[in-house]
């Protein structure tokens, strides 16, 4: 009941504000991306005489297919709009310059709450992708609310993306119902997967060496150091390495898997995934965050890389010592 009556209040500034700005986290993601142009579809279509914008200055390239954001627009808009911030857990993430400067903001994420940041807060950890949040407010609402294909494609991406295509934890009945709705929308299953999943070569061989040269910890974690040099070497962009973290994610025994990408010189972004064990809040405490089993962090020298690798390592030997067998 509860979701309903703060589902009722956000259907109700959405009907009260003209215009309406969707801003996203930094550093985009499937699911940022395709909550921000879903939602921005659904409410085009529910009001074709209002302004709805989604904006965001970091850019994504393997995102493109999924549609294309607005230009900014001028400080002085935000003053009488609605903001509607998706798929970020703290202001500090939000990838907008004058989100503060609206007149009503709204909070829409499934993150563990860490900031309550907007005038209304709906953050739902019961589901694994802000995108179902979304698929599941027009679904509250279809008598108001319009759907078509490419908002549910976009909300798709953003699904199959957060949720590992349905492996991740949190995926239920409830999850693959609003899936199943999606899909009603004769989406183009077969590009976004196309689009999402295939590499170019040079990609493969970087796939190849990391096949070839991953390391491992005593207790079960894998992890593979990416360095400026190998990136030259392969021709591979950032963006394009760390798409390649679940190359070590079927290790027997090895609950955690770890990808260190360069960034700039002694920056590591750390992309984190794990099985069973709950990950996230490691990665805050090295600059991160994100989901129980898929985060995100950085560290800036070799000693943090030992240190936050010899901390997961410590995880998985004392969940293997709690649950004997269940690896």
């Amino acid at each position: 009941m509860k979701h309903l009556e703060i589902k009722q209040q956000i259907l109700q500034k959405i009907i009260e504000y003209q215009t309406i700005i969707i801003v996203r986290h930094i550093k985009p993601d499937g699911d940022c991306i395709g909550s921000s142009l879903g939602l921005r579809e659904i409410l085009r279509l529910s009001f074709p005489g209002k302004k709805i914008l989604s904006l965001g200055k970091m850019k994504s390239t393997y995102l493109e297919f999924v549609g294309s954001e607005d230009k900014e627009v001028d400080s002085v808009i935000y003053q009488e709009s609605l903001v509607i911030v998706v798929d970020t857990a703290n202001r500090e993430r939000i990838d907008d310059d004058y989100y503060h400067k609206s007149k009503y903001l709204i909070k829409l994420d499934h993150h563990i709450p860490v900031e309550d940041y907007g005038n209304i807060n709906y953050v739902r950890e019961d589901l694994p992708a802000t995108a179902l949040i979304i698929a599941d407010f027009y679904n509250s609402f279809k008598d108001i609310l319009k759907i078509n294909q490419m908002a549910a494609a976009a909300l798709f991406v953003g699904t199959i993306t957060d949720t590992g295509r349905f492996k991740y934890s949190g995926v239920n009945a409830d999850v693959l119902n609003l899936s199943a709705m999606l899909l009603e929308q004769n989406i183009n299953l077969s590009s976004i997967y196309t689009h999402l999943y295939t590499k170019d070569k040079n990609e493969f061989k970087l796939h190849g060496y990391v096949l070839n040269k991953f390391k491992t910890t005593k207790n079960g974690v894998a992890y593979f150091i990416i360095t400026r040099r190998i990136l030259k070497k392969f021709r591979v962009s950032i963006e394009a390495a760390s798409a390649l973290i679940n190359v070590l994610d079927s290790i027997k025994g090895h609950l955690i898997w770890m990808f260190f990408i360069e960034s700039k010189q002694r920056v590591f972004r750390i992309r984190l995934r794990s099985r069973f064990i709950s990950i996230n809040e490691l990665a805050s405490r090295y600059n991160g965050g994100g989901h129980a089993q898929a985060s995100g962090a950085t560290v800036y020298s070799n000693r943090q890389i030992k240190q936050i690798i010899n901390e997961a390592d410590l995880m998985v030997k004392e969940f293997k010592m709690q649950n004997p067998g269940v690896f």
